[in-house]
């Protein structure tokens, strides 16, 4: 049987709802989804530093944590509207992830370069929905926005 043909902007929509959740929230809008090989979601989170005070709660680990124990990640997809930061980038690369779909990585790079160093298919839609959204709130928010990426 022939692989399945995903269309990531569908499974992208999923991360971009729960960013947009979480800027409600008037947390940070990130947002990730984890799906299996057929597109199937496994768990969907968002970016949860400011509500809940958490420096390590980010896009990545909540969609991760909600996704549950899974057998294998070499065949699972990580989505997230933003390019991931060292620390997703680390849980990306420690659980074999080999396919990372971004949203987009202009306003942060993190650690893309690195992943496809490793051989991670890392698939960069340049979503002008996701630059807008994460772009506004930087502009009303840059410090907390500088403390969630760790910059002083």
């Amino acid at each position: 049987m022939p692989p399945v043909q995903l269309d990531y902007h569908a499974l992208l929509a999923v991360a971009i709802a729960e960013a947009r959740k979480g800027l409600a929230e008037n947390g940070i809008p990130i947002g990730a989804a984890i799906f299996d090989a057929t597109g199937k979601l496994l768990g969907s989170g968002r970016n949860r530093r400011v509500q809940h005070s958490d420096p390590s709660a980010h896009g990545e680990t909540d969609a991760f944590r909600n996704a549950g124990r899974q057998r294998t990640y070499r065949d699972k997809i990580m989505v997230t509207t933003l390019a991931p930061c060292w620390y997703c980038s680390g849980l990306v690369r420690q659980f074999g992830f080999q396919t990372l779909v971004v949203g987009e990585s202009q306003n942060f790079q993190g650690g893309v370069a690195w992943l496809r160093e490793l051989g991670v298919n890392v698939i960069d839609l340049d979503s002008r929905e996701c630059v807008t959204l994460l772009e506004d709130y930087i502009q009303k928010n840059p410090n907390v926005w500088h403390e969630d990426i760790g910059e002083d």
